[in-house]
């Protein structure tokens, strides 16, 4: 039904592996240099922890008065908090981190309309095998969002909530750390359960779901499920690196494919942030995020009069550039 996407999928597919596989072939070139200091950097940590986060806020506001060109005045916030707890201690990792980010625009008298909303919680513990920079591991991540989100300009047809979808992720399997600027988690035995918590958004089948079952005269006699699992292989590749003096960038690869159903229709994330520090509080940030779910249907009103015409898996993406405060600690 879905050929061309199915298509579409595989390039990508194909193209991710050739990215990550340069990834992990740039990680294992770290300096002895680096390998020292890093050495000194965990000496100076009896305790085996090290935490941090940042926070990055961008604001940008546009005020028009008998302007002869137009436009409409506009205020648009977006806000990210990242933190972080890592434990390293003998032959023993403990990762934990938790991203929540939200964001909104609001042009002319129109209502406000999102858009950021994430909540991503991942920890991860792990035992080295052999004094070697495999690590075996379990996993546990967990995502949702926070408010509803609408079909925009439609803003009255709900299509996800909070918990609607939220996603719940545990595997073991094996992690390969080289250095401290590269991870990639591969599992083979992951249990994946979407859950959504909104009956109306259930009835409707939606992300992937069973969806409610009527009678012939429209009475629904069973309601649509609140919760899908799903079990498969799982993999993560994290790379972060310093580019250059003040310019750094961080990107996370996600593969989910299901064992049981269409195994061949893999699950993709890929998120990417490119970091330009001007100085301690001011920084320009530019993320993109790529996304591919077989089992979540984007809904296509083609005329704007909130009918919905098609419906089908697609690739997502989101750009968003910003510059504002930041603070790192």
């Amino acid at each position: 039904m879905y050929t061309t996407n199915n298509i579409t999928m595989k390039k990508l597919f194909i193209a991710i592996l050739l990215i990550s596989s340069t990834a992990t072939l740039m990680a294992q070139h770290t300096t002895e240099a680096e390998e020292k200091l890093k050495e000194r950097v965990h000496d100076t940590i009896p305790n085996g922890w090290r935490t941090g986060g940042i926070i990055n806020i961008n604001f940008s506001q546009v005020s028009l008065t008998n302007w002869s060109a137009g436009g409409e005045n506009s205020v648009s916030l977006n806000g990210i908090i990242a933190l972080s707890a890592r434990y390293k201690k003998d032959h023993h990792t403990w990762d934990n981190f938790l991203e929540v980010g939200y964001g909104f625009l609001k042009a002319g008298n129109g209502s406000s309309q999102k858009t950021d909303d994430k909540f991503d919680f991942t920890t991860k513990y792990g035992r080295e095998i052999k004094n070697s920079p495999w690590y075996l591991s379990a996993l546990l991540n967990f995502k949702t969002q926070m408010l509803p989100g609408y079909n925009y300009p439609n803003d009255t047809l709900e299509i996800s909530n909070f918990l609607a979808p939220a996603y719940l992720l545990g595997g073991i399997g094996l992690d390969y750390r080289p250095n401290d600027n590269f991870s990639a988690y591969i599992s083979p035995a992951t249990a994946k359960i979407t859950i959504v918590n909104d009956q109306q958004l259930a009835d409707a089948g939606m992300f992937g779901v069973e969806k409610a079952v009527y009678d012939d005269n429209g009475l629904k006699t069973k309601d649509g499920e609140l919760f899908l699992e799903q079990y498969g292989a799982y993999v993560r590749v994290i790379w972060k690196q310093d580019v250059m003096e003040n310019i750094k960038f961080l990107t996370k690869l996600e593969l989910f494919s299901n064992y049981i159903e269409s195994p061949q229709n893999v699950d993709v994330n890929w998120e990417f942030l490119l970091n330009l520090k001007v100085n301690k509080f001011i920084s320009a940030t530019l993320s993109t995020q790529l996304m591919y779910d077989d089992d979540i249907d984007i809904l296509i009103d083609n005329n704007g009069d909130g009918i919905i015409d098609e419906a089908g898996p697609r690739v997502q993406f989101k750009e968003v550039l910003g510059i504002g405060l930041n603070y790192k600690f």
